[in-house]
C-alpha cells in the first residue's frame, strides 16, 4: 500500500470549446448584414413613397442606370477619396480616438501641397511624391493638434478636431486669398497656380484597355485607385501584423489593461492622431491630382463627414470599407438618377443615413445575441452532471 494516498478530485466542468465551424456563429454573422440592408430598404421605401413614388421603380431606374460602364468608372473614381477618409476615421476608432477633423485636415493639406506643387520643379515621379508627402505632412500636423491638446491637457478629441476644421477652413480660404493665389487679369476665381505636367497623376485608362475595356468618351478611372490600393494594404498589416497594431488595439479594448502592459498611452494618442491626419492629408489629392490640378474655393468638401458614415458601415476593415465606399459612391452617383425621374435628390442622403443607422442597430443587436448565445452555452456547460471535455 502506497504511503502516498491519491486525493480524488471532481472533475471541474468547463464550457465546450468552439468548433472550427459553428453554424450558429455563421448565421450571426450573416443575419447582420441582411437585417442592416432590410432596414435600410424599409426605410427608404417610406421615404419614396412619402414623396410620391414607386420605391420598385425608383430602384430599377437606379441600378440600370449605376451598372453602366460610365457611371461605374464614376463610382470607383468617386469611392477612393470616400475609402480613404474612412481609413482615416477607421484608424482613430481602432484605439478609440474619434477623429472628426478628416476635413479640415484634407482641406489644408491640398492647399498646401498645390502650391508647394506648383513652386517647383521635379522629375515626374519625385514631383508626385513630393505633392504626397506634402500632403501627409500637413495632414498629420493638423491631426497632431488635437492629439497634444488630448494628451496635455486632457481636451476630447471630438471637441478639439471639430473646432479645427472651422479653423482650417478660414485659414485656408485667408491664405488662398492673400497669399497663394494665382494672379489672373479680368478673373475673379481664387485658386493657386496650375500644377505642372510632371505633378499631374496619369490615369489607368491603358489598363482598362489591355484587359479589351474601353472607357466611354470624356470617362477616365483616376489612377490615385492604385495609392488607395496600397494604402489599405498597409493600414491592414500595420494594425493587424505589426507590435504597433497590437498595443493600438490593445489601448482600444482596455486602455487601463493596456497601460498596466507597458504601452505608453501618451504616445500612441499622439502617434494614432498623427498617422490618422497622414492618412486624411490624402483624401483631397485625388481631385488635386488627377482633376483639377489647383486647389479654389470651390474644392469638393464634406468628404470627412462622410468617411464616418463609411468607416462605420465597414466595421473598420480595409475590405469592408471599401464596399462601404463604393455603395456611398453609387448612391451618390445615383442622385442625378433620381434628378432625371423627378425624386427629390435628397433621398440618396436618406438613403445613406439609414444604411449607416440599420448597421449600427443591426450589428449591436446581432453582438448581443451572440453574447446572450455564450452566456446560455457556459452555464448548461457549468451545470451539475454537464458532460466534460476530455
Amino acid at each position: 500500500m502506497s504511503l502516498l494516498t491519491e486525493e480524488r478530485q471532481e472533475p471541474v466542468p468547463v464550457a465546450p470549446t468552439p468548433s472550427r465551424f459553428d453554424p450558429r456563429r455563421l448565421l450571426l454573422a450573416v443575419a447582420a448584414p441582411l437585417l442592416a440592408a432590410l432596414v435600410a430598404l424599409a426605410v427608404s421605401s417610406v421615404a419614396l413613397i412619402a414623396s410620391g413614388s414607386n420605391p420598385f421603380t425608383v430602384y430599377a431606374r437606379m441600378l440600370s442606370e449605376g451598372t453602366t460602364l460610365r457611371s461605374l468608372l464614376i463610382t470607383v473614381n468617386n469611392a477612393v477619396p470616400l475609402y480613404l477618409s474612412a481609413l482615416a476615421v477607421a484608424l482613430g476608432f481602432r484605439m478609440g480616438l474619434f477623429n472628426i477633423g478628416v476635413q479640415g485636415q484634407y482641406q489644408l493639406a491640398a492647399l498646401l501641397a498645390a502650391a508647394a506643387g506648383a513652386a517647383v520643379t521635379l522629375p515626374g515621379p519625385l514631383h508626385i511624391a513630393f505633392v504626397i508627402v506634402v500632403a501627409m505632412a500637413v495632414g498629420a500636423l493638423w491631426a497632431g493638434v488635437a492629439g497634444v491638446l488630448k494628451t496635455a491637457r486632457g481636451v476630447s478629441e471630438v471637441i478639439s478636431t471639430i473646432m479645427l476644421n472651422v479653423i482650417a477652413g478660414g485659414l485656408a480660404a485667408y491664405l488662398l486669398t492673400t497669399y497663394l493665389q494665382e494672379r489672373v487679369e479680368g478673373s475673379n476665381n481664387s485658386r493657386t497656380p496650375l500644377l505642372p505636367e510632371s505633378a499631374r497623376l496619369p490615369d489607368l485608362d491603358g489598363l482598362l484597355l489591355a484587359v479589351g475595356i474601353e472607357p466611354p468618351q470624356g470617362t477616365r478611372l483616376g489612377g490615385f485607385l492604385v495609392v488607395a490600393i496600397v494604402v489599405g494594404v498597409l493600414y491592414a498589416l500595420v494594425v493587424s501584423r505589426s507590435r504597433f497594431g497590437f498595443e493600438l488595439r490593445a489601448t482600444g479594448l482596455n486602455p487601463s489593461a493596456a497601460v498596466a502592459a507597458g504601452v505608453d498611452a501618451k504616445r500612441m494618442t499622439v502617434v494614432t492622431m498623427l498617422l490618422s491626419g497622414a492618412i486624411a492629408g490624402m483624401v483631397g489629392l485625388p481631385q488635386l491630382l488627377g482633376q483639377s490640378y489647383s486647389y479654389g474655393l470651390d474644392f469638393q468638401t464634406g468628404l470627412g463627414f462622410t468617411g464616418i458614415g463609411v468607416a462605420l458601415l465597414g466595421r473598420g476593415s480595409p475590405v469592408g470599407i471599401a464596399f462601404a465606399a463604393l455603395l456611398f459612391a453609387f448612391l451618390e452617383r445615383s442622385s442625378a438618377t433620381l434628378q432625371r425621374i423627378d425624386v427629390p435628390t435628397e433621398i440618396y442622403v436618406i438613403m445613406q443615413g439609414s444604411i449607416v443607422l440599420s448597421v449600427v442597430v443591426a450589428y449591436e443587436a446581432v453582438r448581443r445575441a451572440g453574447v446572450a448565445q455564450a452566456e446560455r452555452a457556459v452555464r448548461r456547460a457549468t451545470e451539475p452532471g454537464a458532460a466534460v471535455d476530455a
